[in-house]
């Protein structure tokens, strides 16, 4: 029997989501809870594995097991078992053929920024911050730049495993409120790394230290060396997750980006 999964996740506290020999991953404490609820160790799948520090609002899983268990067991019985930081919203039997990650047909994440001279203390660990002003519009020119599909080698980690660099980035939103910034992308798949390293070049672009044409050029040239450093992943969340409606996964719902940004008003 398969069984797939929707949980959510704060990051801030784990090694990211792949299990990791010394433990202290998203998948080794959510694989520890569903093992003791299954009597019997479980291994899962997930549709996309996290960095440390990033934050999941919709992760999606699937495990396979003998173990007949109401799928309230599944939730609310894991949840008791799972730290406070990790829950699972959801758990359904679903297709011996549906597999969490080659299933899915895109994936949403959001970036959070606080564009503060002072750090974030009440967001600490769930916002990026930096503290010179920036400017969205030409953040906003440079990102139109990224939109289709383009060789992304410029924002790709260099312990990439990904066999090809080429994705399709169909939506890059940028919105202020405040002083609060997000950042809005969606992707047939992302590259390791690719949207904080977006994020760090978008940076460069809305503090004036390039002009948005140069992210044009970042794509045609391909080097990852020429582009600013990996930003943090404090601001990161897995959004969201798309897959064919014959799967009958619960739909995520994308909310308005103003309605996710954190309403401060802070002295400057």
């Amino acid at each position: 029997m398969r069984i797939a999964l929707v949980l959510e996740y704060d990051g801030s506290s784990f090694c990211g989501w792949q299990s990791q020999r010394s433990g202290g991953s998203v998948q080794d404490a959510v694989e520890a809870a569903l093992s003791r609820i299954a009597c019997k160790n479980v291994r899962v799948v997930t549709a996309g594995r996290t960095d440390a520090g990033v934050h999941a609002a919709y992760q999606v899983v699937h495990f396979d097991t003998q173990a007949e268990r109401p799928m309230g067991a599944w939730v609310r019985g894991a949840n008791a078992l799972l730290p406070d930081s990790i829950a699972i919203l959801w758990a359904s039997e679903i297709a011996d053929d549906f597999h969490a990650r080659y299933c899915a047909i895109e994936r949403c994440y959001l970036y959070l920024l606080l564009n503060h001279p002072a750090r974030p203390g009440l967001y600490q660990g769930n916002i990026g911050w930096f503290h010179q002003a920036l400017d969205i519009e030409p953040m906003q020119a440079a990102a139109q730049m990224l939109l289709g599909e383009h060789d992304f080698s410029a924002f790709r980690a260099a312990e990439c495993q990904a066999k090809s660099p080429v994705r399709n980035l169909t939506k890059l939103e940028i919105i202020r409120l405040g002083d609060t910034i997000a950042f809005e992308l969606r992707a047939n798949a992302f590259l390791h790394h690719m949207v904080r390293n977006i994020i760090g070049c978008l940076i460069y672009v809305g503090k004036r230290k390039y002009p948005p044409e140069w992210i044009g050029e970042l794509l045609e040239s391909g080097k990852r060396s020429d582009a600013a450093p990996t930003f943090s992943a404090a601001g990161l969340y897995l959004a969201g997750i798309t897959y064919d409606s014959k799967w009958k996964l619960p739909s995520f719902v994308e909310p308005p980006l103003a309605a996710v940004l954190p309403r401060t008003s802070r002295p400057r």
